[in-house]
Protein backbone atom coordinates (compact mmCIF):
# COMPACT_ATOMS: atom_id res chain seq x y z
CA UNK A 1 0.00 0.00 0.00
CA UNK A 2 1.16 2.88 -1.21
CA UNK A 3 1.33 5.91 1.75
CA UNK A 4 -1.05 9.13 1.52
CA UNK A 5 0.54 12.21 1.32
CA UNK A 6 -2.22 14.41 3.29
CA UNK A 7 -1.71 18.32 4.23
CA UNK A 8 -3.40 20.35 6.97
CA UNK A 9 -5.44 23.45 6.32
CA UNK A 10 -6.34 24.94 9.74
CA UNK A 11 -6.04 28.54 11.34
CA UNK A 12 -5.47 26.99 14.57
CA UNK A 13 -1.98 25.85 15.38
CA UNK A 14 -2.92 23.73 17.97
CA UNK A 15 -5.51 21.50 16.30
CA UNK A 16 -3.06 21.33 13.05
CA UNK A 17 0.01 20.32 15.75
CA UNK A 18 -2.89 17.43 17.47
CA UNK A 19 -3.61 16.02 14.15
CA UNK A 20 -0.52 16.29 12.88
CA UNK A 21 0.94 14.37 15.90
CA UNK A 22 -2.53 11.84 15.48
CA UNK A 23 -1.23 10.68 11.68
CA UNK A 24 1.99 10.95 12.15
CA UNK A 25 2.49 8.03 14.10
CA UNK A 26 0.91 5.84 11.10
CA UNK A 27 3.07 4.41 8.67
CA UNK A 28 0.33 4.93 5.93
CA UNK A 29 -0.36 8.32 5.93
CA UNK A 30 2.64 10.93 5.63
CA UNK A 31 2.23 14.48 7.08
CA UNK A 32 3.89 16.90 4.25
CA UNK A 33 2.58 20.10 5.34
CA UNK A 34 0.59 22.17 7.18
CA UNK A 35 -1.12 25.70 6.14
CA UNK A 36 -2.54 28.62 8.15
CA UNK A 37 -5.41 30.03 5.65
CA UNK A 38 -6.67 29.51 2.03
CA UNK A 39 -3.94 31.46 0.19
CA UNK A 40 -0.95 29.65 2.30
CA UNK A 41 -2.86 26.36 1.29
CA UNK A 42 -2.91 27.07 -2.35
CA UNK A 43 0.75 28.15 -2.63
CA UNK A 44 1.93 25.35 -0.14
CA UNK A 45 -0.66 22.45 -2.06
CA UNK A 46 1.30 23.75 -5.56
CA UNK A 47 4.89 23.35 -3.89
CA UNK A 48 4.06 19.66 -2.28
CA UNK A 49 1.56 18.05 -4.46
CA UNK A 50 -0.35 16.26 -1.67
CA UNK A 51 -2.59 13.21 -2.25
CA UNK A 52 -5.26 14.94 0.28
CA UNK A 53 -6.11 17.92 1.82
CA UNK A 54 -7.90 18.26 5.13
CA UNK A 55 -9.42 21.83 4.90
CA UNK A 56 -10.94 24.11 7.56
CA UNK A 57 -13.97 26.14 6.45
CA UNK A 58 -13.07 29.46 8.35
CA UNK A 59 -9.39 30.59 8.24
CA UNK A 60 -8.47 34.26 8.08
CA UNK A 61 -7.84 35.95 4.65
CA UNK A 62 -9.13 33.52 2.05
CA UNK A 63 -11.41 30.50 3.64
CA UNK A 64 -11.48 26.93 3.23
CA UNK A 65 -14.11 27.13 0.75
CA UNK A 66 -12.40 29.68 -1.55
CA UNK A 67 -9.72 27.87 -1.28
CA UNK A 68 -10.84 24.62 -2.30
CA UNK A 69 -12.91 25.97 -5.28
CA UNK A 70 -9.55 27.48 -7.01
CA UNK A 71 -7.51 24.67 -5.87
CA UNK A 72 -10.30 22.12 -7.74
CA UNK A 73 -9.95 24.40 -10.72
CA UNK A 74 -6.33 24.52 -10.76
CA UNK A 75 -5.92 20.94 -9.64
CA UNK A 76 -8.79 18.76 -10.22
CA UNK A 77 -7.09 15.57 -9.30
CA UNK A 78 -6.80 16.96 -5.96
CA UNK A 79 -9.04 15.48 -2.82
CA UNK A 80 -9.79 18.00 -0.62
CA UNK A 81 -11.93 17.16 2.35
CA UNK A 82 -13.24 19.78 4.73
CA UNK A 83 -12.81 19.11 8.35
CA UNK A 84 -14.93 21.66 9.90
CA UNK A 85 -16.98 22.41 13.33
CA UNK A 86 -19.29 24.35 10.89
CA UNK A 87 -22.75 22.41 10.19
CA UNK A 88 -24.21 24.98 8.39
CA UNK A 89 -25.68 23.57 5.18
CA UNK A 90 -24.72 26.41 3.04
CA UNK A 91 -21.33 25.92 4.06
CA UNK A 92 -21.60 21.82 3.27
CA UNK A 93 -23.42 22.75 -0.30
CA UNK A 94 -20.66 25.24 -0.94
CA UNK A 95 -17.85 22.73 -0.24
CA UNK A 96 -19.38 20.26 -2.12
CA UNK A 97 -20.34 22.75 -5.01
CA UNK A 98 -16.28 23.54 -4.70
CA UNK A 99 -15.22 20.19 -5.66
CA UNK A 100 -14.51 18.87 -2.23
CA UNK A 101 -14.77 15.05 -1.96
CA UNK A 102 -15.67 14.88 2.12
CA UNK A 103 -17.06 16.84 4.36
CA UNK A 104 -16.40 15.86 8.22
CA UNK A 105 -16.80 17.59 12.01
CA UNK A 106 -14.11 17.70 13.78
CA UNK A 107 -15.50 15.63 16.60
CA UNK A 108 -14.93 13.30 14.63
CA UNK A 109 -12.84 9.63 16.28
CA UNK A 110 -9.60 9.59 15.35
CA UNK A 111 -10.03 5.94 14.09
CA UNK A 112 -13.03 7.07 11.73
CA UNK A 113 -10.92 10.06 10.86
CA UNK A 114 -7.83 7.61 9.40
CA UNK A 115 -10.79 5.46 7.97
CA UNK A 116 -11.89 8.56 6.24
CA UNK A 117 -8.69 9.71 4.17
CA UNK A 118 -8.17 6.38 3.20
CA UNK A 119 -12.10 6.29 2.03
CA UNK A 120 -11.03 9.75 -0.10
CA UNK A 121 -8.03 8.22 -1.19
CA UNK A 122 -9.93 5.38 -3.10
CA UNK A 123 -12.09 7.86 -4.52
CA UNK A 124 -15.06 7.47 -1.98
CA UNK A 125 -16.86 10.55 -0.49
CA UNK A 126 -16.82 10.60 3.36
CA UNK A 127 -19.73 12.37 4.87
CA UNK A 128 -20.32 13.21 8.35
CA UNK A 129 -23.63 11.40 8.99
CA UNK A 130 -25.59 14.75 9.96
CA UNK A 131 -24.67 16.15 6.96
CA UNK A 132 -25.57 13.51 4.85
CA UNK A 133 -28.74 13.65 6.64
CA UNK A 134 -28.83 17.62 5.55
CA UNK A 135 -28.47 16.38 1.96
CA UNK A 136 -30.99 14.02 2.15
CA UNK A 137 -33.87 16.74 3.73
CA UNK A 138 -32.43 19.29 0.82
CA UNK A 139 -33.12 16.82 -2.09
CA UNK A 140 -36.23 14.67 -0.32
CA UNK A 141 -38.40 18.01 0.31
CA UNK A 142 -41.58 18.78 -0.96
CA UNK A 143 -41.03 21.85 -1.91
CA UNK A 144 -41.27 22.69 -5.75
CA UNK A 145 -37.32 22.90 -6.51
CA UNK A 146 -35.72 23.47 -9.56
CA UNK A 147 -33.51 20.95 -11.77
CA UNK A 148 -34.29 17.08 -11.72
CA UNK A 149 -35.70 15.48 -9.07
CA UNK A 150 -34.13 12.30 -7.07
CA UNK A 151 -35.30 8.94 -8.73
CA UNK A 152 -35.95 5.80 -6.24
CA UNK A 153 -32.19 4.70 -6.38
CA UNK A 154 -30.68 7.67 -5.91
CA UNK A 155 -32.96 8.35 -2.68
CA UNK A 156 -32.27 4.82 -1.58
CA UNK A 157 -28.17 5.36 -1.89
CA UNK A 158 -28.41 8.74 -0.09
CA UNK A 159 -30.73 7.71 3.04
CA UNK A 160 -27.66 4.77 3.12
CA UNK A 161 -25.30 7.85 3.41
CA UNK A 162 -27.04 9.44 5.69
CA UNK A 163 -27.37 6.28 7.67
CA UNK A 164 -23.61 6.18 8.21
CA UNK A 165 -22.98 3.17 5.50
CA UNK A 166 -19.30 3.06 3.84
CA UNK A 167 -19.90 2.23 0.59
CA UNK A 168 -19.31 -1.51 0.20
CA UNK A 169 -22.07 -1.61 2.37
CA UNK A 170 -24.22 0.52 0.31
CA UNK A 171 -23.27 -1.59 -2.83
CA UNK A 172 -24.09 -4.79 -0.89
CA UNK A 173 -27.65 -3.43 0.51
CA UNK A 174 -28.49 -2.34 -2.73
CA UNK A 175 -27.17 -5.48 -4.66
CA UNK A 176 -24.66 -3.54 -6.93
Amino acid sequence: MDTIRVMLADDHALFRRGLASLLAHREDIEIVGEASSGAEAIERARELMPDVILMDVRMPGMGGLEATRRLKEEMPYLKIVILTVSEDEEDLFAALKGGAQGYLLKNIDPEDLIACIHQVERGEAPLAPSMATKILREFSGTAPRPGPALTQRERQVLELVARGDANKEIARALGI
